[in-house]
């Protein structure tokens, strides 16, 4: 007998009309990296083959919620085509993802689709960096100084491009995750974003010549991007707003 397959619904007929790229990832073991963070290891040979690495790469994955799947984006970590390997983080709270995350383990698979993840650091290089986030867009943030770092090491000229980072904690041990370089600044979640918000726009400076990148949830997310625009005069087409989740 076919083994039955949850339902993705309306969303997934149109990922489908999009032509999103559908693969397999196969957990291979667990790490947890504080007990609110999980990392889950993966064998992901065929994505990775057919689909080029870039800075903050994130696919859809499909998680299970009775007869229907529904899809959270999250991050690759640490993608290595050679060996078709991956991770992905999970900041660990009451959810969909997490719940499938919390009890998956060696030979489990989780669907994936690639749809609409296409950044590529801006050229010529900016004069330095603005980039907001928290635990859960961490693994993307951690991406993108890395690919700074590199570009930054390319020029042959060991010009290093300044980031300004804010990341905001909902746990304590949250402060406790590595991240890759920048000026970090770590603000406690307070009346649903607004004490992040307020922190970033009393720290704004001149930088019409910055880029500015952020993914936090939908409310936060918008009143941060104007924040870059009014309060740093960071250009609109400079500014990467990606909410990844309705707060």
């Amino acid at each position: 007998m076919a083994e039955h397959k949850p339902s993705r619904g309306f969303t997934g007929a149109l990922v489908k009309l999009w032509r999103g790229g559908d693969y397999a990832l196969t957990v291979t073991g667990r790490t947890e990296v504080t007990p609110n963070y999980l990392r889950l290891h993966f064998l992901g040979k065929e994505l990775l083959a057919e689909r080029p690495i870039h800075p903050t790469m994130w696919v859809r994955g499909w998680f299970p919620d009775g007869n229907k799947s529904h899809q959270r984006g999250y991050t690759l970590v640490n993608p290595d085509p050679e060996a078709g390997t991956l991770d992905v983080d999970f900041a660990m709270h009451d959810g969909l993802a997490t719940a499938w995350a919390r009890t998956a383990k060696p030979g489990d698979t989780l669907e994936v689709t690639v749809l609409g993840s296409n950044f590529t650091l801006p050229e010529p290089a900016p004069a330095g960096y603005v980039v907001v986030g928290d635990a859960a867009s961490l693994p993307a943030i951690n991406s993108l100084l890395d690919a700074i770092g590199r570009a930054s090491e390319a020029t042959g000229g060991g010009i290093d491009v300044p980031a300004k980072v804010f990341l905001e904690s909902s746990h304590d041990d949250d402060r406790d995750l590595p991240v890759a370089g920048g000026d970090v600044t770590w603000i406690d979640r307070k009346n649903g974003g607004e004490a992040l918000v307020e922190a970033v726009r009393s720290s704004a400076f001149t930088a019409q010549d910055h880029f500015g990148w952020v993914a936090c949830d939908n409310r936060t997310t918008r009143a941060i991007a104007k924040v870059l625009r009014e309060n740093y005069g960071i250009p609109r087409k400079a500014v990467k707003a990606q909410a990844y989740w309705a707060g």
